[in-house]
């Protein structure tokens, strides 16, 4: 491409990076619109697996979707963003299996389960249209572990992150995309990366000092034992157990914590073996046949979270006579593969909009 083409700049390689970059690259090339569409991050996808960072949690999520009742209107717009994306994984696990997505069947026990939980399970039809996720069981009572007052499964899908981000990436490649390795300081400065940038994507997870951002901490452990299915488990003290098996003997997740404001970066021996202790009591089979859990690596993510949820929405400045649009997209907190294609679809059309604006002719007047 010319050097000097128009230029969009997408702001961090995580889930809703690449996701979005290549919903831009779609609706621009069917538009028949010629922009070059650039990844600048400080990190990418790679294929060393166990060597992980803490601020890059896409590459090392467990990645399951699973439901969680529209019972605010924060988690209403994200049961929009989640039925895309589940949509989306239907269709993507057939015509690209090499993308890492396995479906499986995904239980949930519920100690104390809420009213909006016992709502959601009601029928298979309610469940269905919230959710996007087919063929709802409720479990019996003689089905339930101790402790355990709703328990349901379900169909649905799991991830294999790290295969999944670099096969996002290597498809942003082909399609002529570029990426520069940078560690920008604010979303701003992704103007003077290039010539000519019109529009960037501030997909950087946690924003550039945004005060409603702020990191949740999670500790998961990826061990080689086997399993078949999801499970998540809410425990009657308010932590959540979940087993993630990943496709392409990738390995099975175990978690997980979710710790406010943490920075903490070092995995806890206590807090691994406290996830062991729930995996076992509630899924025994996760053992291998010499009764052990084998470990590969432990894990510790920042997940970017935000007070009131992801930021969308388009913001623009003039200067030096020019209009400089940035489209924000972070703070997607633990729901970044659950939310990643609506919240992608949604970029897009903000992408558009805001393109269309900036080529209106100018008042003289």
């Amino acid at each position: 491409m010319a050097k000097d083409s128009k230029k969009i700049v997408v702001i961090g390689a995580g889930v809703i990076g690449l996701s979005s970059a290549l919903l831009i690259q779609e609706s621009l090339s069917l538009k028949k619109e010629n922009y070059e569409i650039i990844i600048a991050a400080h990190e990418f996808p790679h294929p060393h697996t166990t060597k992980t960072s803490v601020n890059y949690a896409s590459m090392w999520a467990g990645a399951h979707l699973r439901p969680i009742p529209a019972s605010t209107p924060q988690l209403e717009r994200e049961a929009s963003w989640f039925r895309k994306t589940a949509a989306k994984f239907r269709s993507q696990f057939p015509q690209e299996p090499w993308l890492g997505i396995l479906p499986l069947r995904g239980v949930e026990y519920l100690a104390v389960p809420s009213e909006a939980y016992q709502n959601l399970v009601r029928s298979e039809d309610t469940f269905t249209k919230e959710t996007a996720l087919e063929n709802l069981r409720v479990l019996n009572e003689k089905e339930l572990p101790d402790g355990v007052a709703l328990g349901f499964e379900y169909d649905t899908f799991c991830v294999n992150a790290p295969v999944y981000c670099m096969a996002l990436l290597r498809k942003f490649l082909v399609r002529g995309g570029k990426t520069i390795n940078r560690n920008l300081k604010s979303e701003w400065e992704a103007f003077s990366l290039e010539s000519n940038v019109r529009l960037v994507v501030n997909a950087s997870g946690m924003g550039f000092g945004d005060s409603k951002s702020f990191p949740t901490r999670g500790q998961i452990c990826l061990v080689s034992n086997p399993f078949d299915k999801t499970i998540t488990r809410q425990h009657k003290d308010g932590t959540w157990s979940f087993v993630i098996p990943r496709c392409f003997d990738g390995g099975t997740v175990i978690g997980g914590t979710k710790d406010v404001n943490d920075w903490n970066s070092e995995p806890s021996l206590a807090t691994r073996e406290e996830l062991f202790r729930k995996a076992v009591e509630t899924f025994p089979e996760i053992k291998n046949s010499a009764g052990r859990i084998d470990i590969i690596t432990d894990v510790v993510g920042r997940r970017p979270t935000r007070v009131d949820g992801m930021r969308i929405e388009a913001e623009v400045r003039q200067e030096g006579g020019e209009t400089r649009s940035v489209v924000h997209a972070y703070g997607a907190g633990g729901r970044g593969y659950e939310l990643s294609w609506g919240i992608a679809g949604d970029v897009a059309e903000l992408v558009g909009r805001e393109l269309r604006e900036q080529s209106k002719p100018v008042s003289r007047l």
